[in-house]
C-alpha cells in the first residue's frame, strides 16, 4: 500500500492505496465522488475526465499514486454551493447533453479548453474536445454550449 495525499474539490484527502489503483476508482470508491463516471477504462471516451492541477486528464488513465500532492477537481467540485460554473450553466441552457453520461467529462475538458483559449473558434472547440465521445448529441449543442460559456466568461 502507498500513502497519498491530495486536495480534491477543495478538501484535503489522504489514504492508503494499492499502487495500481486508478484515479477514477479512488475518487468513486474511496472518496465517494461518483459524479465522475467510469466509461471505458481504456481512455477512449473521456467520460471520466477531471482536472489535475488545472489540466484535464482521463482519470481511468492515471494512477491514484500519481496525483499525490496535486489538486484535483471533479464535476462535483466545479460549482460553488451557490452557483453553477458557467460551463455547467451553458450545457443546460444550450441543451449540450442528452443522456448525461459523457457530460461530466465534456464539461471538465471544456473548462480546461477555455482556460487555455478563452475565445475558441468552433474548429478549436471541436479539436479541444476530440478525446471526449458522445453517443447521443451529435456534438452540435456541445460546441454551442462551449461557445456560449466562452462568451459568458469573457463578459461579451
Amino acid at each position: 500500500m502507498t500513502h497519498i495525499s491530495a486536495t480534491v474539490d477543495g478538501t484535503h484527502r489522504q489514504g492508503e492505496v494499492e499502487p495500481r489503483l486508478l484515479l477514477v476508482h479512488w475518487l468513486r470508491e474511496n472518496l465517494g465522488l461518483v459524479g465522475t463516471p467510469i466509461g471505458c477504462d481504456t481512455s477512449n471516451c473521456g467520460a471520466c475526465t477531471v482536472l489535475v492541477n488545472g489540466k484535464s486528464v482521463k482519470s481511468c488513465n492515471v494512477l491514484a499514486v500519481q496525483i499525490d500532492g496535486a489538486e484535483v477537481t471533479t464535476i462535483q467540485g466545479l460549482a460553488s454551493e451557490d452557483e453553477w460554473h458557467p460551463v455547467q450553466k451553458a450545457f443546460k441552457e444550450c441543451h449540450g447533453l442528452q443522456c448525461g453520461f459523457c457530460t461530466p467529462g465534456m464539461i471538465m475538458a471544456s473548462v480546461d479548453l477555455l482556460t487555455e483559449n478563452p475565445n475558441p473558434t468552433e474548429e478549436e472547440i471541436r479539436d479541444g474536445l476530440h478525446g471526449n465521445l458522445c453517443r447521443c448529441t451529435g456534438y452540435h449543442n456541445i460546441v454551442k454550449a462551449v461557445s456560449h460559456a466562452a462568451a459568458e466568461m469573457s463578459g461579451s
